[in-house]
């Protein structure tokens, strides 16, 4: 029977420290052995159940301390679907909260049944799985284009999915899902969390649900709730078969699985939430706190996990290997990652120990690592900070995209001119170089307009306020900046103009998004502009609100095909998908040498960059080619509503540009035009036009 442990890293002392190996459940031939981190109890007992009654004790065994706190107890009892549980007990002291008889979940489950709420039992499972050679796709970052969506909104109204599988790892891995990415153009997958979570107890007296799910109850075991009903019922080895089965079919179509992934607290919550596992075990060893037994509250979900204890820090890394090596995923979004670096004074730190040894482990080589680079605590802002071998979610370029799109021009229409010029938009459209260093290049910004928090890219040009009375806190949740313009109207309209403008908005957006210098993430159901009709917070909606729509009128499916010829071009052009800053007087391999132009075809002066009633420009990328083509790329930009000539430039080695592609066309055009250096193009208001130069 194979053992469920990850091999030792290293015998470095710390998070490293072979004392913390193997912690969890593994097996030998006669019997299982559980390890057991706690650096402060006094005893602790392994508590064994029947197979059906999760209420029948049928034996206790006590674990003895072997060293650096760990304690360990082998018996032939700890075999492949046994439920099991945790007695903790110790001292009584400010910052530890353990009670000999609460029944605890063991950090290191691989699996977990519920009889309610805080009646978690721990399952020991054997985790076989026959993965018929398909080994992962491992997309080079310049060709990632990520699609982070909800794996039961994105499948539970799929006509194409079987009811059964409707909702469920299995519908994620179904042909009408996977023909949808694969048709798209979307390489990597990024599910919002997918380990065992629970629903808040205030959100159930309201008839509300945690449908996000970052609330999470164990760090090792998948949803149970995702999948099928028939493997819900044959138990937690069924259970994971079917994640595993879904993660295969998704890279025998060539497609990554990315996860959204919640270390920074947990649904224990705030002292008096519930005590299911960690609490119970080494309150002081796992959650921040102050000397009198407080929580240091660093995400605002009540508790934050001490990262700069070695044993929570080794618990995440130990997390990591068992997803990406075990079950075969691709990469991981951190959730509010900036609490994972903070270290022993809750300082951020790029050199933390945890953060460094994720980027160390042979393990976690091939993996994709992602940081939503923030918390709420102190110095939690940290865009930019994460260093080499991360790339981070960049809310500067979604800012600076939607002002440019929306709040922007909605200001204009109430002055005389925009706010601002079009330098900063163009600094994001190249790739973040004021962001992100040289070394890092711009493959360390993860690009997004949108995300499942906030408005819908739909909802982003349809609404000027959030509409949010329906998560029950009187419309207090969510953010009230939101750099959105509703065009006229707010919400639902039949004035034609308005939502004519409103559709090309959405085009200059996803354009702008699909042709940057960075790594793009789209958020599900934007191809075909969903609306949560104005929800702009909808993590407690498990209902039609927040479930992907598959009919789709005609504009939306043309919108669609726009996302799918931008995708398209942006993997035929190389240019438009650099791996390095250009340096000035120098040859950079894989970078884009940039050009920038007015609308008159000549070099964009110094003043220009910066006059708010100057937003137009022409921006040349040639690329510098180590195993692609030479490709060189002219994208013209159009800031504001009045039309405007743009004459294409006049460059060395160009003979003509062929268009490519158009915000200004409801639907793409199969028929390109081609001109010639010199010649004049007109653009309509608040528009893109890509050309290939040649």
């Amino acid at each position: 029977m194979p053992s469920t442990d990850a091999p030792a890293l290293t015998t470095t002392p710390g998070l490293l420290s072979p004392e913390l190996d193997a912690l969890g459940v593994t097996y030998g031939p006669d019997a299982g052995t559980l390890r057991v981190w706690s650096g402060t109890a006094d005893a602790i007992e392994l508590v064994v159940f029947d197979d059906t009654d999760l209420d029948w004790i049928t034996d206790q065994l006590p674990l003895e301390p072997v060293g650096g706190g760990v304690w360990q107890v082998s018996t032939p009892l700890l075999r492949p679907g046994v439920r099991y549980a945790l007695h903790v007990d110790g001292a009584h002291a400010p910052g530890n909260t353990f009670n000999r008889g609460t029944l605890l979940i063991e950090p290191y489950s691989r699996g977990l049944v519920s009889s309610g709420y805080e009646g978690w039992r721990s399952v020991a499972v054997d985790g076989a799985f026959d993965w018929g050679g398909v080994t992962k796709p491992n997309i080079p970052l310049d060709r990632t284009v990520i699609y982070e969506g909800h794996l039961k909104g994105l499948t539970k109204r799929h006509p194409g999915v079987p009811g059964a599988l409707r909702g469920t790892y299995a519908g994620l891995g179904h042909p009408a899902i996977v023909e949808h990415l694969v048709n798209l153009g979307v390489t990597s997958v990024e599910l919002l969390p997918v380990h065992a979570f629970a629903t808040e107890p205030r959100l159930l007296q309201h008839g509300l649900a945690n449908y996000w799910g970052y609330n999470t109850v164990n760090f090792f075991t998948p949803h149970a709730a995702y999948a099928t009903e028939d493997a819900r019922r044959e138990g937690p080895e069924a259970i994971l078969r079917e994640f595993k089965g879904m993660v295969r079919l998704l890279h025998e179509a060539g497609l990554e699985v990315i996860l959204d992934v919640v270390y920074n607290h947990t649904s224990e919550e705030g002292i008096g939430g519930p005590r299911t596992s960690l609490r119970g075990i080494d309150n002081r060893g796992y959650y921040r706190q102050n000397d009198d037994g407080s929580y240091i509250d660093v995400t605002g979900c009540g508790n934050s996990v001490n990262t700069a204890t070695d044993a929570a820090a080794r618990l995440v890394l130990d997390s990591l290997r068992y997803w990406a090596n075990d079950l075969q995923v691709d990469g991981f979004r951190f959730d509010l990652a900036a609490t994972l670096g903070r270290d022993a004074a809750h300082t951020f730190t790029p050199e933390h120990p945890l953060l460094q040894a994720i980027l160390a482990d042979p393990a976690l080589a091939d993996v994709k690592k992602i940081a939503e680079p923030w918390d709420v605590g102190m110095g939690g802002w940290q865009t930019g900070n994460f260093g080499d071998g991360w790339q981070e979610w960049n809310d500067r370029y979604r800012d600076r995209v939607r002002n440019f799109w929306l709040s922007d021009v909605d200001y204009a229409r109430r002055a005389s001119s925009a706010p601002v010029g079009i330098g900063g938009f163009a600094t994001r459209l190249a790739g973040s170089s004021n962001t992100f260093s040289a070394e890092r290049g711009p493959l360390a910004s993860i690009n997004f307009v949108t995300a499942h928090d906030g408005f819908t890219l739909r909802d982003l040009v349809s609404y000027d306020v959030k509409h949010n009375l329906g998560n029950g806190e009187q419309n207090r949740d969510g953010a009230d900046t939101n750099r959105s313009f509703n065009h006229g109207a707010e919400g639902p309209t039949t004035n034609e103009g308005i939502l004519a403008t409103r559709r090309k908005a959405m085009r200059n957006l996803l354009g702008t998004l699909l042709l940057s210098a960075g790594v793009p993430m789209l958020t599900a159901g934007d191809e075909f502009a969903r609306t949560q009709r104005g929800n702009n917070n909808a993590y407690c909606h498990d209902s039609p609100l927040t479930w992907l729509s598959w009919e789709h009128a005609p504009w939306q499916q043309e919108l669609q095909e726009h996302v799918r010829r931008l995708i398209a071009l942006r993997q035929e052009n190389p240019a438009l998908r650099p791996s390095r800053f250009a340096r000035l007087g120098e040859v950079t391999p894989s970078a884009s040498v940039m050009e920038w132009y007015d609308e008159s075809g000549q070099t964009m002066e110094g003043d220009r960059w910066t006059d708010p009633t100057h937003r137009t420009l022409q921006y040349v990328a040639a690329s510098t080619p180590e195993v692609e083509d030479f490709n060189r790329i002219l994208l013209m930009v159009h800031g504001n509503e009045r039309p405007i000539d743009v004459t294409l430039p006049v460059i060395d080695g160009v003979d003509r540009y062929v268009s490519l592609w158009s915000s200004e066309e409801e639907v793409p055009l199969a028929q390109r035009a081609t001109h010639a250096p010199g010649d004049v193009v007109p653009l309509n208001g608040t528009s893109m036009h890509l050309f290939r130069a040649e």
